[in-house]
């Protein structure tokens, strides 16, 4: 068997060919480092690529690598798309028969799962790093992926170690004790995981709900404390997730897989990519500036395309005409502005645009006469967000897709040339100023975490109760500051939920549910008071039910084996911090909260409740409340305990003084 050295440097794993065409299509459209590593990051052969490379002696010195997204910075565009290059061109080497192509893309459909699912339970149970738990997803099973290229007959002792090739390849990424047992442990049987490192419940969970069956949802119960019901919301939403990806790249998940047109398309893509990048050397060595580099490659364009060429660029305040491959090329000069024109509109606008049917101005008909065809194409070269050129490639016919595609490439191929020749520093994008600044968030995390693992430790050794308290406090901050820097670094992510709920219906609907199980005792009660008016919230409906069964439930172990009566009330709207909320009120008689809870109600430490309760309830309720922007309070007291929740009224718009 292959130890995770031997993986290490052999990972030509295949891939789906869509998947790997459609990161090449995004590398040559120019497309920012958020936009490749969200196609990268849905298969596992290219990630495992990334990180090997990212996390080698070559970059020994840096911390490791956790996610896609670090790994390109890490890289750099051009060094990546040599990686995918290369990737592309052993993709065709792959001699798969069709039930080994049909594998692979129910192990790219799992896989996904797995990932999307640890994530959005890393981000629910507040684990500081849910692009952590992302990749682990990705890798869980990569042996399975191994077996697939490997001959028959040793197939099965691969599979037979799967959780530990996995934990040595995450090993020798340097990803940590943690990762590495996450991948160890992921099928220890969920009553074995209570008490294991978060990291380890999140991937093991993750696997099991990615097989879509009742024991998995049973599991999130026992792991973490989740509600059924939200956590089949969790299942069917990724599920839609999985689905909408696999469309956008052309991958049927419901009927037999046939990899010939994906392979045939990516072929076409690396026999185009290989002729731009050959078209592209013939251009002039001694280019002093941007204009001459640029007008050099003219010919380069007709070479390529086999048609007509005129190159335009700005010239002090005009766009004037550089170079062409016609004859008694005029000296053109144009106005600064869009005038009309197909050419000076695209121009201006960064986008190719075709004559087609739209009716020429007098610029498009004077090209029209220099090109002699009887339409063009105008191509911008855009570098850094800004148009620095514009070609005009002369048309005899209506446009042949595959000519716009080279060309396309050839324009992302000048564009990147032109950078390495001449890079601006006022030019770079705001994209990787970002993406760094999530990096040195994340890198700021970590000493946080050894931190808390360190009070962890020191809270078993101490015995002394006014200190434990202290511990408990620096505990929460620290957990408070993870959490702020997570926001930081997700703050160009989109949004909370605005999907409307109505609060009232679902309230109706869960009280039936409640009075049959926790209010089946005559000596307990619960009082509904709905309000009258519209309570339609923004937010899920599987999280406003959260909300409420966790508060409901533990508002009736509050009252341990004594009577008592729970309330739950409505009113809207309320005017509050000029914003109009629903307010969900949740009260009961009991002997309210104790002191030690107190502390730390919403921070997810030891549970009061004893043995088999995560402590995580109120947690998950805070976490819900902030996504949707709402605001929850306490009142609690020896006449009993009250929760105030205002949720934003789905009818109001944030108001920009808030």
């Amino acid at each position: 068997m292959n130890n995770a050295t031997d993986i290490a440097t052999d990972l030509h794993l295949p891939s789906l060919p869509e998947v790997t065409l459609r990161a090449l299509e995004a590398c040559h459209a120019g497309e920012n480092y958020r936009a490749i590593s969200q196609i990268v990051a849905t298969d596992t052969a290219l990630i495992t690529r990334l990180l090997a490379l990212s996390n080698s002696a070559l970059y020994r010195s840096s911390p490791p690598i956790r996610s896609t997204e670090q790994a390109l910075m890490r890289l750099g565009t051009r060094r990546f798309q040599t990686l995918l290059l290369t990737s592309a061109l052993r993709q065709l080497l792959f001699e798969l028969d069709s039930d080994e192509w049909q594998q692979l893309r129910d192990f790219w459909r799992h896989s996904l799962i797995t990932a999307l699912t640890a994530k959005t339970l890393a981000t629910l149970t507040r684990y500081p790093d849910p692009e952590e738990a992302f990749l682990l997803g990705m890798v869980h099973n990569i042996a399975e992926l191994i077996a697939i290229k490997t001959p028959p007959g040793k197939r099965q002792e691969i599979l037979n170690h799967q959780n530990d090739i996995a934990a040595e390849l995450v090993t020798s990424w340097g990803l940590g004790a943690m990762a590495a047992d996450a991948m160890r442990y992921q099928q220890a049987a969920p009553t074995q995981l209570r008490d294991a490192g978060h990291l380890v419940k999140l991937i093991s969970l993750a696997t099991r709900l990615a097989l879509s069956d009742s024991a998995g949802i049973a599991a999130a119960g026992t792991i973490f404390g989740l509600q059924d019901d939200l956590t089949q919301e969790i299942c069917s939403k990724i599920n839609e997730e999985v689905a909408s990806m696999a469309a956008s790249f052309g991958l049927p998940l419901d009927t037999t897989y046939d990899n010939s047109a994906g392979s045939r398309q990516l072929r076409q893509s690396l026999i185009h990519q290989v002729m731009t990048s050959k078209s592209l050397e013939l251009r002039t060595a001694d280019a002093v500036n941007t204009n001459d580099l640029i007008a050099s490659t003219a010919g380069s364009l007709t070479v390529l395309t086999g048609l007509p060429t005129l190159c335009f660029g700005p010239d002090d305040d005009e766009l004037r005409l550089l170079s062409g491959t016609c004859i008694n090329l005029p000296d053109l000069r144009l106005a600064p502005v869009s005038g009309g024109s197909v050419l000076t509109e695209a121009f201006y606008t960064g986008t190719p645009l075709h004559l087609s049917d739209r009716t020429p101005s007098v610029l498009d008909q004077q090209l029209l006469s220099i090109l002699r065809t009887p339409s063009f194409l105008a191509m911008p070269i855009v570098v850094h967000g800004s148009p620095v050129a514009v070609f005009a490639l002369g048309l005899y016919a209506e446009i042949v897709e595959s000519t716009k595609t080279l060309t396309q490439l050839f324009a992302g191929q000048l564009a990147l040339l032109i950078e390495d020749q001449w890079p601006d520093a006022a030019d770079v994008d705001a994209q990787i100023v970002n993406d760094r600044l999530r990096r040195q968030v994340h890198e700021i995390s970590n000493p946080l975490t050894i931190v808390k693992q360190y009070i962890f430790q020191l809270r078993s050794r101490l015995e002394d109760s006014d200190v434990q308290g202290d511990l408990d406090i620096i505990q929460e901050e620290l957990d408070r500051a993870g959490y702020l820097l997570l926001q930081i670094s997700n703050s160009d992510t989109p949004g909370p939920d605005t999907t409307a709920t109505d609060l009232n219906a679902e309230l109706e609907s869960l009280v039936r549910i409640l009075r049959d199980s926790l209010f089946s005792r005559p000596d307990r009660t619960l009082n509904v008071q709905l309000c009258t008016e519209q309570a339609r919230v923004k937010g899920s409906l599987s999280a406003v039910r959260q909300i409420v069964i966790n508060l409901i439930r533990n508002a009736v172990e509050s009252l341990g084996h004594e009577q008592g009566d729970i309330t739950l009330r409505t009113a809207a709207p309320v005017y509050q911090n000029q914003r109009n909320w629903i307010e969900l009120q949740i009260a009961d008689n009991g002997p309210g909260i104790p002191e030690a809870v107190r502390r730390n109600l919403f921070a997810p430490v030891a549970s009061s409740k004893g043995q088999g309760h995560s402590g995580l309830g109120l947690s998950i309720v805070k976490q819900l409340i902030d996504d949707m922007e709402g605001i929850i309070a306490c009142h609690t007291g020896q006449e009993g305990t009250s929760f105030r929740i205002l949720l934003p009224a789905a009818s109001q718009m944030k108001n920009d003084t808030d």
